[in-house]
């Protein structure tokens, strides 16, 4: 019997992709995208059903449809996009502990896909030179993203004791990139004058969106239980990056970087939190051993690829007002 797939949070682009790839799938049967808004692009064969997967209504939803398969890529990266930090928490916390009590319920219900982050295991200065799936994060969560995927994954196993018949992946994705991802670290590269915190050079590996949304494809069709890092080979370091970018850099003491991403963001030109910046001074490698050795998944791009694509499709006439913005802000703080 053909698939039955609910794929949330498809009002953004990343979940709308990946329900289009999965519609354009033979061996899936149907796929329905869910959200509380419609999306602004277009789903092909999706059939969008407007819910919200924090009101306990969603079991409705799949009880109704008969839905077999649950692909979550409802989680939300920054306070900006979901109308303030504790809307994003709402949304990533309270919306998996409602989508999984429901998902708990339903007999019918066999494979659970949950698109996480490597952001899960944080940045600081005592890290590994490469997470492995079985390390526990170094730095103490306190905010933002990383502190909901945690809260999201414990969740998760939660749901994996309680239904040990359904099949879990928990994909831990690297940021993605390329010339259609628009997140707040493309528009940090995207920045005319980009602020980096002296003395430090973050480590950086990026999953070309192409090989992100071909994963959760992967997993949705396929089963492939347990948890994966998913990046692209090798490491950038934020210098190599920049510098492929051809763009100065603006070298800001640590004390200042957070009022440097106050300034960004009244610019209106990346919605940066403290977590973000965090990433950004140390950076973060993960090992994917277990992504080729057992999900079977060698991503067409590496990091250095993916970031390349991402280059050539930057312009530089919409930069012209950010640059005089940006400039005109960190001037201001530097005085």
């Amino acid at each position: 019997m053909a698939q039955v797939v609910m794929v949330t949070g498809v009002s953004r682009d990343a979940g709308a992709r990946c329900a289009r790839r999965l519609a354009e799938d033979p061996s899936i049967g149907t796929v329905i995208g869910v959200d509380v808004v419609p999306p602004r692009a277009e789903l092909g064969r999706v059939r969008f059903v407007r819910a919200d997967i924090r009101n306990p209504v969603i079991a409705k939803v799949i009880a109704a449809e008969d839905v077999d398969t649950v692909v979550h890529t409802g989680v939300v990266a920054t306070p900006g996009s979901a109308g303030g930090r504790s809307s994003m928490k709402e949304i990533n916390v309270i919306g998996t502990m409602q989508l999984l009590a429901a998902c708990q319920k339903a007999p019918g219900v066999a494979k659970l896909v949950v698109k996480s982050s490597t952001t899960v295991y944080g940045a600081g200065p005592r890290d590994p030179a490469m997470f492995t799936e079985e390390m526990a994060p170094r730095a103490v969560h306190h905010h933002g993203l990383s502190k909901d995927a945690v809260e999201v994954e414990g969740y998760v196993r939660g749901f994996a004791r309680r239904r040990p018949d359904v099949c879990v992946s928990t994909l831990r994705m690297a940021n993605w990139i390329g010339p259609k991802t628009d997140s707040p670290m493309t528009r940090y590269f995207g920045l005319p004058v980009v602020p980096t915190v002296f003395g430090y050079d973050a480590r950086l590996q990026f999953l070309h969106e192409d090989d992100g949304v071909e994963a959760i494809r992967r997993a949705t069709v396929q089963d492939l239980p347990g948890t994966f890092n998913l990046a692209g080979d090798g490491v950038l370091s934020l210098s190599q990056a920049i510098r492929r970018l051809g763009r100065p850099t603006l070298r800001l003491p640590s004390f200042t970087a957070s009022s440097t991403a106050a300034v960004v963001r009244r610019a209106r030109l990346a919605d940066f939190s403290p977590d973000q910046i965090t990433f950004l001074t140390y950076g973060r490698g993960v090992d994917t051993t277990r992504m080729r050795s057992e999900f079977g998944f060698e991503p067409t791009y590496t990091t250095a690829e993916a970031f390349d694509d991402f280059r050539r499709s930057l312009g530089t006439g919409a930069m012209t007002r950010a640059a005089g913005l940006l400039t005109a802000g960190l001037g201001a703080l530097r005085g």
